[in-house]
């Protein structure tokens, strides 16, 4: 199972809900997927009373969890305030925590969000943070208290896959118990496996999903991909090596001649 503060879920996929080409393949993608909450970013205007019903409405029929994100914040005020409208709204007490530094790349400002993180928690939410995979800003955010991070593979849209395995494998040998979760940048379902080789405890995606040429597919391709990189974690892969080792012994073979 995998663990977010005190919430289970079985499924180690989550997705966001933007970008689909209509909602009724919103829908289908989120069935075939298989998982069991979603991110959503809350409109702060609305054209009308009505505007988004629909939406909502499929989002509860499919029975998924509703994880309120800040996308689009770039200050500690405006992620704050907006994470507590999200709260009221959506009542829940998780957020996926994001404040942005940068508009080129949409690295999130891992100061700021330390700052946010801290005074979100003090008001009782289950903080998710997007960030960068930088060590020591991940440590500052778990001594913060938060029992979950979200590291970037690479941008945020770029289907670039892991950009540094390096620092990912690092940043999650040296916090066995934290519950990570690979969110941005991830393109194809070989991608999610890789993930789960490094040791992560999830994946989520968005783009990979939503802008393929069959949304419903790649996210019935995506929800396997991560059921095999957990089974391959969890059976732990054979280490690599410089030099060849036969799979199959010559003891025994017939005509053989023994040195």
């Amino acid at each position: 199972m995998l663990s977010l503060y005190d919430k289970q879920l079985s499924s180690r996929l989550l997705i966001g809900t933007a970008r689909y080409p209509s909602p009724d393949i919103l829908r289908q993608a989120i069935v075939a997927s298989g998982s069991e909450m979603v991110t959503v970013s809350l409109r702060r205007q609305q054209s009308a009373p009505d505007a988004g019903q629909s939406f909502w409405n499929i989002l509860r029929d499919t029975g998924v969890d509703i994880l309120p994100n800040t996308a689009g914040c770039e200050s500690v005020d405006e992620a704050v305030t907006l994470a507590h409208m999200s709260r009221e709204l959506f009542q829940t007490e998780f957020i996926k925590l994001e404040v942005i530094g940068d508009n080129q790349t949409l690295q999130p400002d891992m100061a700021k969000t330390l700052i946010a993180a801290e005074r979100l928690l003090r008001d009782g939410f289950k903080v998710l943070p997007y960030c960068t995979d930088d060590l020591v800003a991940c440590r500052q955010l778990i001594d913060a208290g938060c029992q979950v991070l979200m590291p970037w593979a690479s941008p945020i849209g770029t289907g670039r896959g892991i950009a540094n395995p390096y620092a990912l494998k690092t940043l999650r040998q040296r916090f066995p118990d934290i519950t990570m979760i690979i969110d941005a940048g991830l393109g194809k379902p070989s991608q999610a496996v890789e993930a789960f080789e490094l040791g992560f405890n999830a994946v989520l995606l968005n783009t990979a999903i939503a802008k393929a040429h069959d949304p419903v597919q790649m996210a019935s391709a995506f929800r396997h991909a991560i059921l095999a990189g957990f089974e391959a974690q969890q059976a732990v892969p054979m280490l690599a090596q410089d030099i060849a080792a036969p799979s199959t012994t010559v003891l025994g073979f017939p005509f053989r001649e023994l040195p």
